[in-house]
């Protein structure tokens, strides 16, 4: 998880969090911990959509965390094999979150006059921070798919 210019290895220790695009964990744990936050506080009207999307954001959530600490921690002692670890996972990620937004977006939309104008609004943030945190998956998987091709 390091910057694509920087060569094909991942920094250890807090250098993870001062790299690009490894920094942009920390945005993806904020957004994808509010769609988290914000999908478990309204009532699950169509439970398979939304269901959907909290597997997406507890799952995304745990990896990143996991990948986080044995970058943190220096376990993948800078081999080049924990680069295609980590594009593949920012992959996965991204299609994930994409499918995740747009399902929360529709069902947001079918249940626009059901319901509340409270869970109406709070699904509509969450619609907004799926996106968000889709945007810096992708960012972050651009880049990691580029410093995979260069190891």
């Amino acid at each position: 998880m390091s910057s694509a210019t920087a060569g094909a290895t991942l920094p250890s220790g807090f250098r993870v969090l001062a790299s690009f695009p490894d920094a942009l964990v920390l945005p993806e744990f904020v957004f994808g911990g509010l769609v988290w936050i914000l999908v478990a506080s309204t009532k699950v009207a169509v439970q398979m959509s939304q269901g959907w999307v909290m597997f997406v954001s507890v799952f995304c959530f745990v990896i990143s965390t996991l990948l986080l600490l044995l970058y943190m921690c220096g376990a993948h002692g800078g081999k080049s094999a924990w680069v295609a670890v980590d594009a593949f996972y920012q992959v996965i990620a991204t299609v994930f979150y994409l499918s995740a937004a747009v399902l929360q977006a529709y069902t947001t939309y079918m249940l626009k006059f059901e319901g509340t104008f409270k869970n109406y609004q709070i699904d509509i943030a969450a619609v907004v921070f799926a996106f968000a945190v889709t945007l810096t998956y992708f960012i972050h998987m651009v880049f990691s798919l580029v410093r995979w091709k260069s190891s």
